[in-house]
């Protein structure tokens, strides 16, 4: 199914685009510009673009960190979508910045690592923790793994502990996503199409790349709901229960063809950053 010309070339302009960015990121990260937090979110617009992605937006993204965005998660493709949006790094697992040249990307985005032991969990909320205090923006999956797109997984509570943070007298603001693949070229993608987006369970990461870039463009509904803080419900678990909901009802609504209206996102996602006068 698709064109394997189309593929290829959009394979071809990725890599062409991708590989002569790294060395800046890279140059940016190790100078602490402030550069090297915009760059990635034009890239990751650029990149949208190239791999046939149309970002439906509802809502409107939190001001600028502290804030910890919790979204629902369906395929490594949720980073470049969310990436293009939100001026941030992610949150992954540890195994991620293992993978040949996608774990490279993500370190260079300034990714925090994290693994799902128990006894680890502490040293993961302290360096999340300190990339807050920063006023850095996070990006979370609190499913845990990567579900198939038709639904959305209980929320894991562990690193929700992070909310309670205060930064400069304020409270870490906790924003809830929610991110659905509805439409491939103007059809609903429906629950047996939808893995053409969604990568999950044992799924090659190979094989499905290739499908997906074959395929005409794929539309994506992002709704940003309302930010909220710990103190509205008095605990990181009925924090993480609220968020679940939210997140849980927008992708329900997507799914269903019941959207809010779509937006344009606040700043024009193709805008390159230039060394003066970047956008901000």
């Amino acid at each position: 199914m698709g064109s394997s010309f189309l593929g290829f070339a959009r394979l071809m302009a990725y890599a062409a685009f991708t590989v002569p960015l790294m060395p800046i990121q890279a140059l940016l990260v190790w100078l602490n510009s402030p550069l090297r937090h915009r760059l990635p979110r034009a890239y990751h617009a650029v990149c949208a673009r190239i791999l046939g992605f149309q970002v439906d937006v509802a809502g409107q993204p939190a001001a600028e960190g502290p804030t910890l965005v919790v979204s629902n998660h369906s395929s490594y493709l949720d980073i470049i979508v969310l990436g293009s949006l939100i001026r941030g790094s992610f949150v992954a697992k540890t195994e991620v910045g293992g993978w040949p040249f996608f774990g490279l990307l993500a370190k260079l985005q300034q990714t925090v690592f994290v693994d799902r032991k128990v006894r680890n969990a502490g040293v993961h909320r302290d360096d999340i923790k300190s990339r807050l205090e920063a006023g850095d923006t996070l990006i979370l999956f609190p499913e845990g793994t990567s579900s198939d797109g038709n639904r959305t997984l209980p929320f894991k509570t562990a690193l929700f502990s992070v909310a309670s943070l205060k930064v400069d007298g304020r409270p870490v603001m906790v924003q809830p996503v929610s991110v659905t693949a509805v439409d491939l070229d103007g059809i609903p993608l429906g629950r047996s199409m939808r893995p053409f987006y969604a990568w999950y369970g044992d799924m090659e990461l190979a094989p499905h790349l290739w499908q997906m870039v074959r395929l005409g463009r794929i539309t994506i509904r992002v709704e940003f709901h309302e930010p909220v803080t710990v103190e509205r419900f008095g605990s990181r678990k009925a924090l993480a229960e609220h968020c679940w909901r939210v997140v849980a009802a927008g992708v329900d609504r997507a799914v269903a063809g019941r959207q809010r209206r779509a937006v344009a996102p606040p700043e024009a996602q193709a805008e390159l950053p230039i060394a003066d006068g970047a956008p901000s």
